[in-house]
């Protein structure tokens, strides 16, 4: 075996089995009995051929070693590869980047430079490495990287093309595994879905996908989904998020496929064989391959149950409760889903953990987040569960924590502890890698406590173990061999015509009509008259902590509408009129005004729109206890919080009053479940998108489609009922019953002949 050098292979060899073409930012080595390799001619790279087939040099040693060798089985390669690791690379493959949008901001989130300048004075392109990431990809020897914005498709490409030429030259040339929170929704809101939004097909959240109740649509959406994900350069996926939310109030309800254990596990399972499942020619071995994207099922055992809805992003959401006991039912949607797949690749490759500190769960005693819980990672899911995939933590949960409200650091239940002994409090529990971490430092100062406690020996084969882990994604995914994109195929392929339909088809299939009365729609004659009022849109603080703009606006466009009515300004001649509201908004359960009067700053979450005292809630809560406050009791009981949104209820309230008994159409964006009775005999029809865009709706209210999807979770007659339904306890609710007798329950909806009764209301009610 030789070593052949680049410059010498530019043509069919003297046996025309292999080749190299030149692609401008990469070459290509197409070989007729193997894989297709690719490699920079800038990173150093040489080429071994023997047997007529050829391989990457990655280490630059001469010999083809097992990790080199593409004929080997994963396992085997990352193994080889694992042992061959400085303690320095090992803790590199730890790290998780903080967010990169492409091309990096100047300031704010994500902010970096290029070459000592901002982007737009740097003369650089794009697609080029900011300052921030040449550091933690050279110094920090970092491989996992969070891509959100991207400038454009082509661009992402050409990003992840000069990422990989930049890492390839390093080391043993390990490649790059890019990941993405989800990006396929039409706007993004939060940090955990800040990709979205962008030039790629879009589809429901995973609740309005959970609404069609198809785990075959879901799998569909996951190998599109996938196939895009590729195209940008991205191989693994930081979903599904497959928490039961049994808590109608958690703010992350959206993300989730509802509160249905069989529902949300199946739907899972789907998710992940779809994004996990290289089909054909793209199949490398075991259903992975170059089409593959690895699915982090999250949150590990689950974060759906926080007590009171509270997010545990914060330090006031940080307890999970379990009132009903349900702890191990929680875990199914793991157990029997996430690791149960139907297809080849049979369990989800990796899982996150979650903020959450499971309270009074852990046999020790201990009360912690779950990323630092020996019990919930090594004795749950590594020991009784068998799961050798990734373990990953949720981001900066080993960073410090400033107040009750401040979205910085989230170390719950180890404040006392110092960086470095979260970092190795975490290693001893059996988590792999650090979310959001992009430095080396802490992770190699707690390898030295783990060689001092444990000896050489074992904690070698502990981070060998990791190691290996954390590098299978990349082999099974190919890059190994080729990390390389076409940018222009990308640029066709991301958000493409069909692409777009499908997702668009999916976003009809989500919309769940609750209320038809009297059969009022479909309204199929185009020359009715429409009005549409104008929407208030209230000044909230969102999610990164800035406050939005307040004002008044079509909730709707106009020139859309008017491709199916004709719109008018004057509700006394309109022949109905169309409300296009949000569910409430009532902030996020806490809040520092009360902590200034004297309070404990713990309030309620109101799903309804009018102001709510919480007559209900417990006198004492469940969890409590924090070094920054000085009680343990969080209850917000016989305290009032305003809903910043009531103008959407009073919105449909008046346009009733306009209308007199001609109809109101209610359409409702809903994040989560909401309160109806405020305005539900108000509207002759009711239809509730779990995140689409409005175009829908007016398919739907026109007739172009029949509603089918159904609620995947219940709707509260009252906050009566929500105060004393269980954070644990699937459908434990009193449903809304509405004026013609409906209630809104789950697996509730209406088509144009009534309450729908089909094989998915008879699997799942």
């Amino acid at each position: 075996m030789a070593a052949v050098g680049l410059l010498a292979l530019t043509s069919w060899t003297a046996a025309p089995t292999w080749r190299i073409v030149k692609k401008g930012q990469y070459n290509l080595v197409e070989q007729q009995n193997g894989p297709t390799l690719g490699y920079s001619p800038t990173s150093g790279i040489k080429l071994l051929h023997k047997d007529g087939l050829v391989f990457k040099d990655l280490n630059r040693n001469g010999k083809l070693d097992k990790y080199e060798d593409w004929r080997l089985s994963f396992n085997e390669r990352a193994a080889d590869l694992a042992a061959q690791l400085s303690d320095e690379e090992i803790a590199g493959l730890m790290l998780y980047s903080a967010h990169q949008q492409i091309p990096s901001p100047s300031q704010g989130y994500g902010a970096s430079t290029y070459d000592g300048k901002p982007f737009a004075e740097s003369g650089c392109k794009a697609s080029a490495l900011s300052d921030v990431q040449k550091k933690f990809l050279k110094d920090d020897n970092l491989r996992a990287v969070l891509v959100t914005k991207v400038q454009s498709p082509r661009v992402a490409a050409e990003w992840s093309n000069n990422l990989q030429a930049y890492v390839e030259g390093f080391g043993h040339g390990i490649p790059a595994n890019n990941s993405s929170d989800p990006r396929h929704e039409t706007t993004a809101n939060a940090e955990y879905n800040y990709g979205a939004g962008g030039a790629i097909s879009q589809w429901p959240t995973s609740l309005g996908l959970a609404a069609t109740f198809s785990p075959e649509l879901v799998e569909e959406y996951g190998h599109i989904a996938a196939s895009e994900y590729r195209a940008l350069g991205i191989t693994t996926a930081l979903s599904p998020q497959v928490d039961m939310a049994m808590e109608p109030r958690w703010t992350r309800f959206t993300g989730t496929f509802g509160e249905d254990p069989q529902l949300v596990t199946d739907l899972g399972r789907a998710y992940i064989d779809g994004f996990q499942t290289s089909l054909g020619k793209q199949n490398i071995k075991d259903g992975w391959g170059y089409g593959s994207v690895v699915c982090m099922a999250k949150h590990w055992p689950d974060g759906g149950s926080v007590e009171a809805g509270r997010d545990s992003h914060y330090n006031y959401g940080k307890y999970a409760v379990y009132p009903g006991h349900n702890f191990n039912l929680m875990l199914g949607s793991f157990i029997n889903g996430a690791f149960k797949l139907n297809g080849p690749t049979k369990e989800a490759g990796a899982v996150m953990t979650f903020y959450n500190v499971s309270y009074g769960q852990d046999p020790s005693g201990k009360n912690v987040g779950e990323s630092f819980s020996h019990y919930i990672v090594y004795d749950l899911l590594r020991d009784k569960y068998h799961f050798d995939g990734i373990a990953c933590t949720d981001w900066m949960v080993t960073k410090d924590n400033k107040a009750i409200d401040a979205f910085d650091g989230k170390c719950w239940g180890v404040e006392n502890l110092s960086e470095v002994q979260r970092h190795y409090e975490i290693l001893k529990a059996g988590v792999d890698q650090f979310g959001g971490n992009n430095e080396k430092g802490p992770v190699l100062e707690a390898f030295k406590m783990g060689y001092k406690e444990f000896g050489k020996a074992a904690w070698t084969k502990r981070i060998h173990d990791s190691a290996r882990r954390l590098l299978l994604p990349m082999f099974r995914t190919g890059l190994f061999e080729n990390p390389y994109l076409d940018p222009e195929e990308s640029a066709t392929l991301v958000g493409n015509k069909d692409y777009m339909q499908k997702g668009y088809e999916a976003q009809q299939k989500s919309i769940v009509m609750l209320k038809n009365h009297n059969q009022v729609l479909p309204l199929r004659d185009s020359k009715l008259k429409v009005y549409i009022p104008k929407r208030h849109y209230p000044s909230v603080v969102d999610f990164f902590g800035n406050a939005t703009k307040d004002y008044w606006d079509y909730p709707v466009d106009l020139k859309l509408a008017g491709r199916y009515y004709t719109v008018v300004d004057n509700p006394s001649q309109a022949d109905f009129a169309l409300c296009v509201i949000n569910g409430p908004m009532s902030g996020p359960g806490y809040d520092a005004k009360d902590v200034a009067k004297g309070g404990n700053g713990y309030v309620p979450i109101s799903l309804q729109y009018n102001d709510y005292t919480a007559t209900w809630a417990r006198d004492t809560s469940i969890a409590g206890g924090d070094p920054k406050e000085n009680f343990t009791n969080r209850s917000y009981k016989g305290k009032t919080v305003k809903t910043a949104n009531k103008d959407d209820m009073l919105l449909v309230l008046k346009t009733r009053e306009q209308m007199g008994s001609k109809p109101v159409i209610v359409a409702v964006n809903a994040t989560r479940p909401l309160v109806m009775s405020e305005f539900e005999k108000a509207a002759d029809a009711i239809l509730v998108s779990f995140g689409t865009s409005n175009q829908p709706f007016l398919d739907i209210i026109s007739g172009k489609v029949e509603p089918s999807a159904l609620l995947p979770c219940q709707m509260p007659a009252d906050m009566k009922t929500v105060e004393l339904q269980k954070e644990d306890v699937p459908r434990d609710m009193t449903p809304y019953v509405d004026a013609d007798g409906h209630a809104y329950d789950f697996a509730f909806g209406m088509n144009w002949s009534g309450v729908i009764n089909d094989s998915r209301v008879q699997k799942y009610k």
